[in-house]
């Protein structure tokens, strides 16, 4: 198994790239050798919702994309990352059903968090309603009925087919243990995802509760430790939260590049963009784009309400060929008003389309100080999937287009995605990029990155006005020259 290591990753989904496990090995193999070091590999389990986000089990591969030897055989070659959803499981997990089968006697019984139960006063008062993080009308809860009759109540925080799970419970707990210990013998890396909604206590958020959150995370890296697995925790909210975990030794993401990059994409300015680059955590995995979205309350202190303002009314412009298209996302409920959450799009089309302000953004991307994660839409320069927002009825579904081969050669030999994978193959095999960072702006829309790690350098002119880029690097002592342009 490859372990984690300071190269380009790529995040695709099992079948995305051909439609199986073995065509996205002979995608990567064919169109796309050398640009990555690193797979994340979004839910590969048996599912029954949210693209593989409504995990039944952990215990094999869905046998509609591989088994675990085509997991193994990617990780000989690439450091790999897979999903632990350490929040939640689908109502089609064997402990639900059990649980629904047997009710009280049975062993789950417990692990799934009965809303009436977890009320002192057996209901929300209407300022517990106001304080909790809502992602859905009408709050976290879905009404099941046993088999023996009993109509129940189960926190349920995101869609239909999950169900909230107590992370105190020794039946979660050794769920946790069986399944993670599992995964941890295949990839090198595991993503928490929706981490932050696994601490709920009545009278707070529900949501990155203190200090019951480092608790939770203890409980959940328990069965990681024998292995020596990295974790990264998804978590999308303010950049500070981010900032806490990073204090704390973790790898963390960085989800307020992709807003502040178009923020310096539309407006010239790079001040914004220059300051998060000395202050953001090292250790973390940088996005622009992901299988949800582009996050916007990520970015809130680091813009201020008018400039997440105006990038989020540049994108709507950009994409306002998606009105009309499929339902749209509901806002978050949070510090007891609605807060819009993520732009619905990919990010080639949240610029327009244009060429040169995405390949600028990514280019950027792979200087920034951290691991780039790069989305396998945004890899191919992928527009807004329409046909797909209308056939699947999720807004999400316009950033989750299927590839077929035909379709990765075509993308590939586009020559702003040849330079790109020109750009990442120098990000994988440069070795200055595991030394010092230094940020410089140069005035008018300009900033460099340079990266040196004492025998040699390498140095990104980038120009926000015009959307040009140059790539220069030298050996100790040697001039500049120049390797790479837009």
């Amino acid at each position: 198994m490859k372990p984690v290591v300071n190269q380009a990753m790529l995040i695709t989904y099992a079948d995305s790239l051909g439609g199986n496990l073995m065509r996205l090995r002979a995608a990567l193999d064919t169109h796309l050798p050398g640009a990555f070091g690193g797979l994340h590999i979004l839910p590969f389990f048996r599912s029954s919702g949210d693209r593989g986000f409504a995990v039944i089990d952990y215990d094999d591969v869905d046998p509609a994309f591989g088994d675990w030897s085509d997991i193994d055989a990617l990780g000989k070659d690439y450091f790999l990352m897979a999903d632990f959803m350490l929040n939640h499981a689908s109502i089609r997990s064997r402990e639900f059903l059990d649980y629904m089968a047997r009710g009280d006697d049975s062993t789950y019984r417990s692990m799934f968090i009965d809303w009436d139960e977890f009320w002192p006063e057996g209901e929300p008062s209407d300022e517990d309603m106001e304080l909790l993080y809502r992602r859905k009308p009408g709050g976290p809860v879905k009404e099941f009925t046993r088999a023996d009759g009993r109509s129940v109540r189960i926190w349920n925080t995101f869609f239909d087919e999950q169900v909230d799970i107590d992370p105190y419970d020794p039946a979660t707990q050794a769920y946790y243990e069986r399944n993670l210990s599992r995964l941890a013998q295949h990839v090198a890396a595991i993503r928490f995802d929706a981490f932050a909604y696994a601490t709920k206590r009545p009278g707070t958020s529900c949501f990155f509760v203190e200090p019951d959150v480092w608790e939770v995370l203890e409980i959940g890296l328990k069965p990681l430790k024998p292995y020596g697995t990295v974790m990264l925790p998804e978590i999308h909210e303010n950049y500070r939260t981010q900032m806490k975990m990073s204090r704390k030794g973790h790898w963390v993401y960085d989800f307020a590049l992709p807003m502040l990059t178009l923020h310096a994409l539309f407006t010239g300015r790079t001040d914004r963009l220059a300051h998060w680059l000395e202050v953001c955590p090292r250790r973390q995995f940088t996005t622009l784009d992901t299988h949800d979205g582009i996050g916007v309350v990520d970015v809130a202190g680091l813009l201020s309400d008018e400039e997440i303002d105006l990038v989020s009314q540049r994108v709507d412009a950009n994409t306002a060929n998606l009105k009309g298209h499929g339902p749209a996302l509901p806002a978050i409920h949070r510090d007891g008003k609605k807060v819009r959450y993520q732009l619905m799009t990919t990010y080639y089309s949240a610029l327009g389309e244009d060429d040169a302000a995405f390949l600028l953004a990514r280019v950027f991307q792979l200087f920034v100080p951290g691991i780039p994660q790069l989305y396998y839409v945004g890899a191919l320069f992928g527009a807004n999937d329409i046909a797909a927002l209308d056939r699947v009825g999720d807004p999400r579904a316009a950033n989750r287009h299927d590839y077929s081969e035909a379709e990765i050669a075509q993308a590939v030999a586009r020559p702003a995605v040849q330079t790109l994978l020109a750009a990442l193959r120098l990000r994988n095999t440069f070795p200055a990029f595991n030394g010092h960072c230094c940020v410089s702006e140069q005035g008018q829309g300009r900033i460099s990155v340079t990266w040196d790690d004492g025998a040699c350098a390498v140095l990104l002119e980038a120009d926000f006005s015009d959307h040009s880029f140059v790539i220069k690097a030298r050996r100790r002592h040697e001039p500049w020259r120049q390797v790479l342009v837009s």
